[in-house]
């Protein structure tokens, strides 16, 4: 098939698309480029600026990731005009009712819909529900652009596997799963998706079988960290290390390694709102989802107050004490801020009166400022009541008792570690974690 869009894009007699280039959609668009011309769009011209010169805003990629790339990046939507083969990559957040905010996809479709012409294919790797590229989408691409979709143009979905932080799952070597709106789209996407991951794709059945695939593997994940969390919380009131429960039934070939700590990022923190908004929609409430989603939503607040009540126990004054909250993002070694749990220990113990000193070595007081009003302090002190590492950070992992023991009052305090990394390595303060 010569004629094919496959291989037009390969010969560089057409150009690809995509449309938001952040933790998802730059990757992407890089690999591709390193096999066909690329257009980069994004609405945000500080962050295209920022791509011209090797750059990635996301801090995920070095400039060498860059070179021999045949990339335009651009925040001009006739730029698009150029283009026959859109991937759209645009965030999917939630509301703070917890409801799934489409602004950001329906205004990608809707910059699309604006450049797109007969023969062409527009594939989703966004996080949704099964049914919202098709119910929600595809309806502003037709009534934009004028066209006819599976007529005029093709669609397909497939869901972005993109782990921030991660050097291991990467983009090349994770299987991607693929969808069109027939067979001969399906073929298509599959051939170009190919050509940059190397692991493979697996073909869906229908696009909807690809959200759902995709939605419930955060969501699977969701749930078994919020029975471990609820276990964490069990155990601590009777006096019962976590860590170590999990270490003797791990002895058994079939139990699950998950641990209990903060669900935060903008995956598996969201993604299950989602799926029991559709569930809802479809006349069905998700009991078990929402259930795990409240656990863990509430694990912050819990850290938060715990570390209240052993400070008490320690006679401190609440009025007068000071808690250094080590670390800021989502997850370990990312600079990534978003839906960071970390705001809800912080927010727990302010209302306890406490002070709170917050550092953390990847992320940007500027945008941790601006996403939830608290400024990273630039030191630490020496006058703390508590520590709190609540994010591992590489920096933080190395540290020793010692290193803490400067950070407290008099050297003595409590010391919160949320994911247990330092067990047994604590002897001199009070120890606690989940």
């Amino acid at each position: 098939m010569s004629n094919s869009i496959h291989t037009k894009l390969l010969e560089r007699k057409e150009k690809l698309a995509v449309i938001g280039l952040g933790y998802v959609g730059l990757p992407i668009a890089l690999e591709f480029a390193k096999k066909m011309d690329v257009i980069g769009f994004d609405i945000n011209e500080a962050r295209v600026d920022l791509m011209k010169n090797n750059i990635d805003p996301s801090n995920e990629l070095e400039a060498s990731d860059f070179e021999g790339c045949s990339i335009e990046f651009t925040a001009n939507v006739d730029d698009l005009k150029a283009a026959t083969f859109y991937v759209v990559a645009v965030p999917t957040p939630i509301d703070e009712s917890n409801r799934p905010n489409l602004a950001p996809l329906l205004g990608a479709s809707n910059t699309v819909g604006k450049v797109l012409q007969n023969g062409d294919y527009v594939v989703f790797e966004s996080t949704v529900y099964p049914g919202c590229t098709e119910e929600d989408c595809i309806p502003v691409l037709e009534e934009i652009a004028g066209l006819k979709a599976g007529v005029d143009f093709k669609y397909g979905y497939s869901p972005e596997r993109i782990n921030p932080g991660d050097k291991v799952h990467t983009l090349q070597n994770v299987v991607k799963v693929v969808s069109g709106n027939d067979a001969e789209s399906l073929e298509e996407i599959a051939k170009i998706y190919e050509e940059v991951v190397g692991a493979g794709v697996h073909r869906a059945s229908s696009v909807k079988v690809a959200e759902a695939a995709k939605i419930i593997e955060n969501t699977q994940r969701d749930v078994n960290i919020s029975l471990i969390n609820e276990l964490s919380i069990i155990f601590d009131r009777l006096d019962i290390n976590t860590y170590e429960v999990l270490e003797a039934a791990g002895t058994k070939w079939n139990f699950l390694p998950f641990s209990p700590g903060l669900v935060g990022g903008h995956c598996i923190g969201v993604d299950p709102y989602y799926l029991t908004h559709k569930a809802k929609e479809v006349g069905y409430h998700a009991k078990v989802i929402l259930s795990g989603r409240s656990v863990n939503d509430s694990m912050g607040f819990y850290i938060g107050k715990q570390t209240v009540k052993k400070m008490i126990a320690q006679g401190k004054d609440m009025n007068e004490a000071k808690v250094l909250i080590m670390g800021a993002t989502f997850k370990e070694n990312v600079s990534d801020i978003r839906n960071s749990k970390v705001i809800d220990v912080v927010n727990e113990l302010k209302s306890f009166s406490v002070k709170v000193d917050l550092v953390d070595p990847h992320a940007s007081s500027e945008e941790m400022k601006r996403e939830y009003g608290i400024e990273l302090s630039k030191n630490i002190g020496s006058n703390y009541d508590a520590v709190i590492v609540a994010v591992n950070h590489e920096e933080y992992t190395k540290l020793e008792e010692n290193d803490f023991l400067k950070f407290f009052k008099d050297g003595k305090g409590v010391f919160v570690d949320i994911k247990g990394v330092f067990k047994n390595k604590i002897k001199e303060l009070e120890y606690w974690s989940l």
